[in-house]
């Protein structure tokens, strides 16, 4: 945690809206932790930014997952479902909005954290089975080209990194605004059977269902809602992109504001307007949807939208849907690589990890922790070998239950925040950007979050349903995770912070976060760009 900086709240308030208002009266190395290490190397643009946030919100899991919980609540329960969802992580990107303008300092998640209180790569190997030739070569094949794509990408330049986000992300945006035209355009008869569905499914079979059939009505209305919510949980990025980048974006406070306030119709159109479309396009009982769920059928196999492709004898759609899921499964993999050399390297710099992960070269890239990911992203090749498989599996499974405790760090932080500001009478008035529903946002999507957490193994304590590898799947991080944390406080003996002891002075105007020097490339690509995004 941060060392103290106690303001007296008699004394005149530091405008962190100006950079050079205010100055620590502490000495200088007491708090020089705090200090951004990426000052001099803010390379990524604002169209950067805005298309790594659009990208972002948009996973693998949109364009498949998502179905499964379409056959557990139905078409309006998945909508209800999605629509509380993305309310939730909105909720959750405010609270980050408002520390991360305040301080946008590298990695500032997991710093605003500590001041105020390799997935993708296997899954881009099961997405090209979708075509049989390519189950014929070995994967360690793909995952070496995947792995080398990821190192290079990384390893020089932080514009090379937001440079393939550019490109990923509007492969995403494109994929995502083709199928809801597709919904469109074949619902009322654009397809080549002629068949004008519309909402046709839901009616026949319904709105609603339940993933237990046998319970009562009410109850599994209930359920099949709690079922959609949680396909929600797994399917709806948040933020994290926007906040990694904090630290290496070009003024800022000037760009992060509207990137996380898009962030609201992007959920709207993207992640509740894909519910919408998937509930149109199939029905919630379809005999092929279920049955390439039961038999994890690869890639954009079972994808809500390729079945409803194949079923109106549209031939060439579903490769090209799959060509497409590719890329987002490269732009996920590809950030993934950049949040966790980030990271490390942060935690090198801030002492919680060897000091020597926070070594960056002349572009400001940590290549020590870069090197170390590229380590760690091996297990990859496990994949390879079907002894190991069950091991990467679990490994997957339990780092992708993460993102819900993610989601509660999140609004549990800035509460710290706001009492911190409070204790030493500061007003939010003073902040740089501020959202309109903090603080109540703050607590509902905290209570959203530790409900679903609680809540996503809720099938394995009904009767007869109970399972080891699932229970351990939903309720492994929940244990391991705050038992790291006291583990961590016990050992270095941190203690947990007051309110009026966190440190709200200590570089928060470094000048870097509202203004840099004018970028020398003004050729006539780089001015659209920033006119555009």
């Amino acid at each position: 945690m941060g060392t103290s900086s106690v303001i007296d709240s008699k004394e005149a308030i530091p405008d962190v809206t100006r950079v050079s208002d205010v100055l620590s009266d502490q000495e200088p190395d007491e708090n020089a932790k705090w200090g951004t290490t990426s000052a001099s190397h803010r390379r990524l643009e604002s169209y950067h930014v805005n298309l790594i946030a659009m990208g972002g919100a948009i996973g693998t899991a949109t364009f498949v997952y998502i179905g499964s919980g379409l056959t557990q609540a139905g078409p309006l329960g998945l909508l209800l479902g999605y629509l509380w969802w993305t309310f939730v992580i909105y909720c959750a990107a405010m609270c980050q909005m408002e520390m991360v303008v305040f301080w946008p300092t590298d990695t500032a998640l997991a710093r605003n954290a500590a001041r105020f209180t390799a997935y993708e790569v296997t899954a881009f190997t099961i997405v090209l089975n979708y075509w049989p030739a390519a189950g014929n070569v070995n994967p360690a094949v793909y995952i070496t080209v995947i792995l080398a794509f990821y190192f290079v990408n990384n390893i020089w330049d932080t514009r090379y990194f937001g440079n393939a986000e550019f490109g990923f992300a509007m492969g995403k945006v494109l994929l995502t605004l083709g199928l809801l035209a597709f919904t469109f355009i074949t619902m009322v008869g654009g397809n080549p059977i002629h068949d004008k569905y519309g909402f046709r499914y839901w009616k026949d079979p319904g709105l609603f269902t339940t993933p237990y059939p046998s319970h009562s009505y009410s109850l599994g209305r209930f359920e099949g809602f709690l079922a959609a919510v949680i396909n929600a949980a797994f399917t709806v990025a948040g933020p994290e992109y926007v906040t990694m980048v904090a630290g290496e974006t070009k003024n800022p406070r000037k760009v992060l504001p509207g990137a996380f306030r898009a962030i609201a119709y992007r959920l709207l159109l993207f992640m509740v307007g894909g519910a919408l479309c998937v509930g149109i396009v199939v029905p919630y009982n379809d005999k092929n949807l279920l049955n390439a769920i039961a038999t994890n059928a690869a890639g954009a196999g079972k994808s809500p939208y390729v079945i409803a492709m194949n079923r109106l004898r549209i031939k060439a759609l579903p490769a090209i849907v799959n060509a497409l899921i590719l890329t987002s499964v490269l732009s996920a993999g590809n950030g993934y690589y950049y949040a966790s050399s980030r990271s490390l390297a942060q935690m090198g710099r801030d002492g919680h990890a060897p000091k020597i992960l926070g070594k960056r070269n002349r572009h400001g890239v940590p290549y020590v922790a870069v090197c170390v990911v590229a380590f760690f992203s091996l297990i990859s090749y496990c994949q390879s070998a079907s002894s190991a498989q069950i091991a990467l599996t679990w490994f997957t499974s339990i780092v992708t239950a993460n993102g819900l405790i993610n989601t509660c760090s999140y609004c549990f932080t800035w509460i710290k925040f706001d009492r911190a500001m409070k204790a030493q009478g500061m007003s939010r008035d003073q902040l740089p950007t501020t959202s309109i529903l903090m603080p109540y946002g703050a607590y509902f999507a905290l209570g959203s979050a530790l409900f679903v957490l609680f809540m996503q193994g809720y099938g394995v304590f009904l009767k007869g349903g109970w399972n080891v590898n699932s229970f351990i799947y939903c309720y492994l991080s929940v244990a391991v995770i705050p038992a790291l944390f006291v583990i961590w406080k016990v050992i270095k003996k941190t203690k947990w912070q007051r309110s009026h002891e966190v440190d709200l002075v200590s570089h928060i105007n470094d000048p870097t976060f509202d203004t840099v020097e004018e970028d020398e490339r003004t050729d006539r690509f780089h001015r659209w760009m920033r006119a555009i995004f």
